[in-house]
């Protein structure tokens, strides 16, 4: 997958308060289990690690400006793996029930591959996962994986949707939805008069009328510009997210972050060199006071850091004490930039699982 090559040098654009970055450069995305890639994309880096676990090269990083509101664009990388360890958090022990959709009982009405979806009179489109032994009856999580700026519905497809195809064991729909055009810089997640929360709901609407979900088992993960969309997602009142894994983002470049009460599970990841650090651990506390969780944290052991290369390191996970339950929070921070986190697709999994 290849992102459009920009003009040398660097062009700024206002985004509310915040400045952003882009940079020169394009990428092609390596083939899945590939450790590391192609450069990424401006500011972005690429998906660290294969199933070894060594991590490919980090992008050039994107300048932010005044707030650190957003990266460069997140490029094209390598597939973040699958090789790492738990970090799941505490079990789950909440008491919410499968909640099938209408879908459910008949059969499939989809099929894997790219589909479009008339979104307020735009044409939308996303990449759609449906395990090869679909069963009509079993209703399943459904997981939205969104991509970073710059990059694709593609770029989420062959990076194995973020890991979680070749650990969901078919346990799981995937879906990649593509973004729009944002501020010439290429496609993310701007949200607009709450255009990509709409289509989120048109996309989750449809799945649930028909294929069979589990509507209360909805979950997201994202890095970059599709971090912050999530984030963004989890914080409206009915957003039917069960539980969301961010990779450095924020709560205000996506639309900002709406007074609700809604608990959403999170588990984020973070590069302590990230130009976005600050306002990704601001978004995260979003889901601390939301969760009901405490200040106070104790270390994760073992860990999703556990399986990191030694240019990760330092790592450490930590969840946060006195949630509510069923609604853990885990904050992973590790040694990078601003990039996708490294070997986590099994750590997703084990997270988005448990509930």
């Amino acid at each position: 997958m290849h992102l459009r090559r920009r003009p040398s040098g660097l062009a700024l654009v206002g985004h509310a308060t915040l400045a952003i970055c882009l940079a020169c450069t394009s990428s092609e995305s390596p083939s899945k289990g590939t450790g590391g890639g192609s450069p990424a994309g401006a500011g972005g880096a690429p998906g660290a690690g294969g199933s070894t676990g060594t991590g490919g090269s980090t992008g050039t990083g994107g300048m932010t400006g005044a707030g650190g509101g957003m990266a460069g664009r997140g490029g094209a990388g390598g597939t973040p793996g699958t090789a790492d360890a738990g970090t799941s958090g505490s079990p789950d022990g909440g008491t919410m029930t499968i909640a099938p959709s209408a879908g459910c009982g008949k059969p499939a009405g989809l099929t894997s591959g790219r589909a479009s979806i008339d979104v307020s009179g735009k044409t939308r489109e996303y990449i759609l996962a449906v395990p090869n032994n679909y069963d009509q009856n079993h209703p399943y999580k459904l997981i939205f994986g969104w991509h970073p700026w710059g990059g694709s519905a593609q770029q989420t497809a062959n990076m194995g949707y973020f890991g979680l195809s070749s650990v969901s064991n078919g346990q799981a729909i995937l879906v990649a939805p593509e973004g729009q055009d944002f501020q010439d810089g290429g496609l993310g997640w701007g949200n607009a008069n709450g255009e990509d929360i709409a289509f989120a709901h048109a996309v989750m609407d449809r799945f649930g009328a028909q294929l069979c979900i589990d509507q209360n088992r909805i979950f997201s993960t994202g890095f970059s510009f599709g971090a912050m969309f999530s984030f963004t997602l989890a914080c409206t009142a009915n957003s039917q997210q069960r539980a969301i894994a961010p990779m450095a983002g924020n709560t205000q470049t996506s639309g900002g972050c709406e007074n609700s009460t809604r608990s959403v599970a999170t588990l984020a990841f973070v590069g302590t060199n990230d130009s976005l650090l600050t306002v990704h651990r601001q978004a995260v506390q979003v889901f601390v006071q939301r969760d009901g969780c405490s200040t106070q944290t104790t270390t994760v052991t073992p860990s999703w850091c556990d399986g990191l290369a030694s240019q990760f390191l330092p790592c450490t996970c930590v969840q946060y004490q006195g949630c509510k339950s069923g609604y853990p929070v885990v904050a992973c921070e590790y040694n990078a930039g601003h990039q996708f986190a490294p070997n986590s697709g099994a750590t997703l999994w084990n997270f988005f699982s448990q509930f």
